[in-house]
Parts: C-alpha cells; structure tokens; sequence
C-alpha cells in the first residue's frame, strides 16, 4: 500500500500542471453545485430553488480556468481570481461559490511565497472582498456569506503560510542532516589521514632506527673479523637481533594497516628468467612447439628486471597460442648486449594475425611498428609496454616478413642509473 502510494505521489509530482487542471475542474463542479444551494431557506439550505445567470457561470468558469497556471503565476491568478470575485460580489447572488477560486488561489500565494507577501496580499484580498460585498452587495452587511468570505480567505492565508513553514523546517532538517553527514565522513577521512601519518611516521622512526644499527654493527663486524672474531660474532648477533626487531615490528606495524577480509600475502618468490624453462615446458604440453635459446651469461637481473622479462616472455607466446594456433613454432631468446638484456620472441605465422596489428608491409618497409609509435594492438601489448617503458627500456613488436610476428624488449640491467624514455 506504501509503495503504492509512493508511486502516485511520484507521478502527481511529474505531471504538476494536470494536477492543477483536475483542481481546478473540482473547484468548478464545486462551484457550479454550490450555486444551486439556498442558504437560508426555511429547512435550512435548499437545493434547486436559484439558479445562477450566464454572468455567474462565465465568472466561475473565468476563476475555475485561472487555476491552472496558479503554480506558474500564482500572483496573477490571485488578481485574476480576485477580480472575479469582486464582480460576483457586487452583481451577483448568491456571492461564495465564486469567492472558491480566489480562496484557493490565496492558498497558492502563501504557500509559495515569504510570510510578509503573504500578509500583504491576504489582507488586501480580505478586505477587499469583504468590504465589496458588505458596502456594494445585495444583502446586508452583516450577513453570514459576508463572514463567510472574511473566514475563508483568512483561513486560505493562514493555511498556506503554515505549509510553507512546514516545507521551510522539513528543508532545514534534511540539510541539516545532510551537513552532518559530510561532516562526519571529512571527520571520518581526517582521522585516517592522522592515523596513516602517525603510522607512516612510526615506520620510518623504526626502519631508520634498525638499519642504523645493523649498519654500524656491520661495520664493527668487518672491522674486527679477522683481530677479535669473538667479538666480531657479538656484532653479528645484534645484526641479527636489530633486523629480527625490525621485521617483527614492520610485520606489527604493516598489520594495522590490513583490512579483516584482505588475501594473505603471496609466500613464494616472484617469478622470473630462471623460471623460463619451465615457463616454456607449459606451453610445450599445451602443443606449442616453443625453443629457447639464452646467451646472457648468467646475468643476475634486479628483481624488477627479471619479472618484468618473464612476463614479457609470457605474454608473447600466451599471444602466439591465442593468435597464431599451436601449430606455429615460437622461438625465444635472452641475449645481454652491453647493459642491457635483450628478449626476443618470434613465431612463422602458422595461423591467424595478432588481431589490431598491422599487416605486413604497412609500416613503411621495414615491417615493424614500434609500440611508442602507437600502432599496437590488444591490452597484452599494452601492459607489456607499459611494464617496459617503467623500467626505462623499450619494447618493439611488429609482423615478420614472410609472416609471422616479432616481439623485441629491451631492459636495462641496472635500472638505478636509467629513467623511463631514456632507452631509444
């Protein structure tokens, strides 16, 4: 029944102006009933006995119709409707039917406008209206359709005002509330932000603390290995104890900062090139025919270096199982030139293009396109690039001629000295 409800309100609130037009069809069938009723007859009020003139009719068709607009041009439609009923006031009789439309349209202005407007206007339109029908009217001044308009119009200015304050309050609370909200919410981030600056400040004090003194002690312990060993052992032990309290407290500390529902922290190493054997042997039970060839002497790669050219690896021939069908032969190399570490993967093309590459022949000759250059394809290149350029190296990819696909990386192997974009 609710929901109902809700749903009807919605829609009244959609369509205002057919909400004005079916009020103010009700105030004409309103009106045009109350002025076939005698007031004082001899039972009380009687029915049938007047009928109202031409003049009567088009009057309140005239006030009913300025209703409409009451919401768009509610002053208007009061002067309109009050006009109205000034001339039913003095011409006509009885006189209250008419008087309805200015009643609701004195409802509208106070509902919609400030309480000084409200005053003014209701006053004039009292007095006005009671004052013609009192000094001009057929029926004595102190008859009761007299009282009747002084209270109905006092009454529709008073009601108007007391909706309009309601609506004022109503807005208040809800704003109020909703100030509250975002002031509990920035209350809510401040605290977070103070919170992670503390944390972030009681890490730093316990990291610079622990390797200062793992530093100095060994330093100690260099220094006197080969005179004192003995104490050169106790210089060891307290490395050892200050990197055992730095763990437990970074440990204490990282902690806090975990969520009740966060996964565990991965417990094996990340992969990388020492891996590619057996990341090659995967693909080969998949039916990929893979070689691989390494020639870069054993270099010992950062950690950065060596996942960011297994995952190259990875992805190259992920993309030649996906693209090209296991029944292509992908060739891998790892080759260090200089320093820097070159991957290369190749394949023959066996079967389909890399979808969004071009074709070959349509990069100016050389067959290639480089992924600076913005002609790659999917989200694989993408991400491979973006894990290359990160690590200051480049990554070139392009079709072969005579078919097939080409996938060139090259990484620094000491990225401290090289920033993204230096590699050419």
């Amino acid at each position: 029944m609710t929901l109902t409800l809700d749903r009807a309100r919605c829609r009244v609130k959609a369509h205002p102006l057919a909400l004005d037009a079916a009020l103010a069809a009700a105030v004409l069938v309103c009106m045009v009933v109350g002025s076939f009723a005698d007031p004082r007859g001899q039972n009380g009020v009687t029915w049938g006995v007047r009928r109202p003139d031409l003049l009567s009719l088009v009057l309140m068709t005239l006030g009913a119709g300025a209703l409409v607009l009451r919401r768009r041009a509610p002053r208007a439609v009061l002067a309109v409707t009050g006009t109205v009923s000034l001339v039913e006031c003095v011409t006509g009789d009885p006189r209250a039917p008419v008087a309805m439309s200015a009643v609701v349209a004195l409802y509208t202005v106070a509902a919609a406008t400030d309480r000084p407007t409200t005053w003014r206007l209701g006053l004039l339109t009292m007095t006005g209206l009671t004052g013609a029908a009192m000094l001009a009217g057929p029926l004595p001044w102190y008859a009761q359709e007299n009282l009747a308009i002084f209270a109905w119009t006092g009454m529709a200015a008073a009601g108007g005002d007391a909706v309009r304050s309601r609506r004022a309050f109503v807005h208040a609370i809800r704003e109020r509330a909703e100030r509250a909200e975002r002031t509990r919410e920035e209350e809510a981030r401040r605290r977070v932000a103070e919170e992670r600056l503390r944390i972030a400040r009681d890490l730093h004090d316990v990291v610079a603390h622990h390797i200062a003194l793992v530093n100095v002690q060994a330093g100690v312990a260099a220094h006197v290995m080969d005179k004192r060993p003995d104490q050169a052992k106790e210089a060891l032990a307290h490395v050892r104890e200050a990197s055992r309290s730095a763990l437990n407290e970074l440990r204490a500390t990282v902690g806090l900062l975990r969520q009740s529902g966060d996964p565990e922290a991965p417990t094996e190493p990340a992969p990388g090139l020492a891996r590619l054997e057996e990341l090659a042997g995967t693909f080969r039970s998949a039916g990929l025919h893979v070689e691989v060839a390494r020639a870069d002497h054993g270099t010992a790669l950062p950690a950065a270096v060596d996942l960011a050219a297994f995952r190259v690896v990875q992805e190259a021939l992920t993309n030649v199982q996906k693209h090209a069908g296991t029944r292509a032969r992908a060739e891998v190399s790892v080759v260090r030139v200089g320093p820097d570490v070159e991957i290369t993967v190749l394949d023959d093309g066996a079967g389909e293009q890399w979808p969004g590459e071009p074709r070959p022949g349509e990069t100016g000759g050389t067959g290639e396109t480089s992924e600076t250059g913005g002609t790659g394809g999917g989200h694989g290149l993408l991400g491979m690039r973006e894990r290359v350029a990160a690590l200051g190296g480049s990554l070139t990819t392009g079709p072969r001629y005579g078919g097939g696909f080409r996938v060139h990386a090259i990484l620094p192997v000491d990225t401290s000295t090289r920033a993204p974009g230096d590699a050419a």
